[in-house]
């Protein structure tokens, strides 16, 4: 494109530097014309040449002032005099909204690139009942259509595939250049954000409720221990227990939901601090050695690697810390729970992974995609006498989506779990004749 420019500003050139040429010869012949009149010759031989001077001068200034001007290509200017031809079609294809506009017929005469990502149906030509075949919205665009009347409206793209959009319809002005255009239709993808609220709504109702049975619990002790049990010891003791206990539960629960506070707050910056992967997992279990003896359940840390990732190291202990923690107290007396290196997997490319697995009852397949959801919980019960509060493997989730991690959980009823984290990068370093790295039994 910029050749064929060039070509064109040579030839422009050549033409104009000859017209100087022809106006200089011209000026010439006057001048011989004058003298072979009886003219005073000097005089119209010197208005021939200023005259040729003048013409050839102005013409070179302007083939200099030419080269200044940047080559274009004819695409270029095509495109440009196309655009200022036709403005509005130029402004709906570039409008950082989902724009579409409809002829007389409801048929689709021009889209916005955005409106084409959201709506992938939709095509030039296309008629309105095709975008969309929900009722609400063949309903509310037939009706603009009909009384010229501007409308809004929120509907679901089909019952079941929780994909819920909100269309603004407006009558079009008339112009001249798309004269057969009757109604222009803005349309926005809403699903995320309409997730959002519901999780919104979810969390709030979920954290009153956790916060609200234990303190009604520590609210009706009290009332036993200022009237019917003042002078029972015996009761007193029991009630006193009972309500460290529910307390030791809303200090938990505030602390998860301040964590995934923390969390949530630096959730799109990862951390890039080396760590080394298999020394944090094998710490984190160790630490809990001392449960694992008080619940009759066997630990086995088998990490004889120093796998370095970038992470941040007190959030990775966390997540290594609740995966065990969970192992130990759910799996029940006599089960199993190891911490161990996971194999390489096509499935999971340049990561390395950590597997907590354990021998206990194993987790029904319904509930496996909703393990990670804030304050769901397999057996509520259950949860709440083992001192759960429902919000630990949300943070695992929350954590690992930081670190650009995965969490791959797999569980057959009657055999067992298996919790697999996946980190991206790690250097593999065989530290098995170390210290750090022996394995460990209890």
């Amino acid at each position: 494109m910029k050749d064929r420019g060039r070509s064109f500003l040579s030839t422009t050139r050549r033409v104009i530097l000859g017209a100087g040429l022809l106006n200089g010869l011209a000026g010439a012949g006057a001048a011989l014309a004058a003298i072979g009149a009886g003219g005073s010759a000097m005089g119209a031989l010197v208005a021939g040449v200023l005259a040729a001077a003048l013409g050839t001068f102005a013409l070179s200034f302007l083939v200099r002032r030419l080269d200044e001007v940047p080559a274009v290509a004819p695409e270029t200017r095509a495109h440009d005099s196309a655009a200022s031809e036709d403005p509005i079609s130029a402004f709906l294809e570039a409008a950082p909204v989902g724009l579409f506009l409809l002829g007389r017929n409801g048929r689709v005469l021009l889209a916005s690139r955005e409106a084409r990502s959201i709506l992938p149906r939709l095509r030039i030509g296309t008629h309105y009942s095709h975008v969309f075949r929900t009722p609400e919205f063949v309903q509310a665009v037939a009706a603009s259509l009909e009384d010229n009347v501007a409308r809004h409206l929120t509907f679901a793209s089909s019952p079941g595939r929780e994909r819920v959009y909100s269309a603004q319809l407006a009558p079009f002005p008339q112009a001249a250049a798309l004269d057969q255009a009757r109604l222009i239709v803005r349309v926005e993808d809403r699903t995320e954000i309409r997730n959002m609220e519901r999780l919104r709504t979810d969390f709030v109702a979920n954290a009153s409720h956790e916060l609200r049975t234990p303190l009604a619990s520590i609210l009706g002790y009290l009332e036993t221990l200022q009237h019917h049990a003042r002078d029972d010891a015996e009761a007193r003791e029991r009630f006193l227990a009972a309500m460290t206990r529910e307390a030791l539960r809303m200090q938990r629960l505030i602390q998860d939901l301040m964590s995934l506070s923390r969390i949530e707050l630096h959730q799109h910056v990862r951390p890039m601090e080396p760590c080394s992967l298999d020394e944090l997992a094998a710490e984190a279990a160790s630490a809990l050695r001392p449960l694992a003896e008080a619940e009759g359940v066997e630990l086995d840390v088998d990490l004889p690697g120093a796998r370095i990732v970038p992470g941040d190291r007190d959030l990775l202990c966390q997540v290594f810390s609740n995966l065990v923690e969970n192992a130990i107290r759910y799996s029940g007396a006599g089960a199993r729970v190891c911490v161990r290196q996971a194999p390489a997997s096509p499935a999971h490319p340049n990561r390395v992974g950590i597997v907590v697995e354990d021998t206990g009852p194993g987790i029904p397949r319904e509930h496996l995609s909703r393990l990670t959801e804030r304050f769901y919980r397999v057996s509520t019960t259950q949860s709440r006498n083992k001192g759960g509060t429902g919000l630990g493997l949300a943070i695992v989730k929350h954590i690992l989506n930081r670190h650009e991690g995965r969490l791959e959980i797999t569980s057959t009823v009657g055999k067992g779990s298996q919790f697999t984290i996946w980190l991206p990068g790690g250097t593999a370093v065989d530290t098995r004749n170390d210290a750090a790295g022996v394995t460990e039994t209890s």
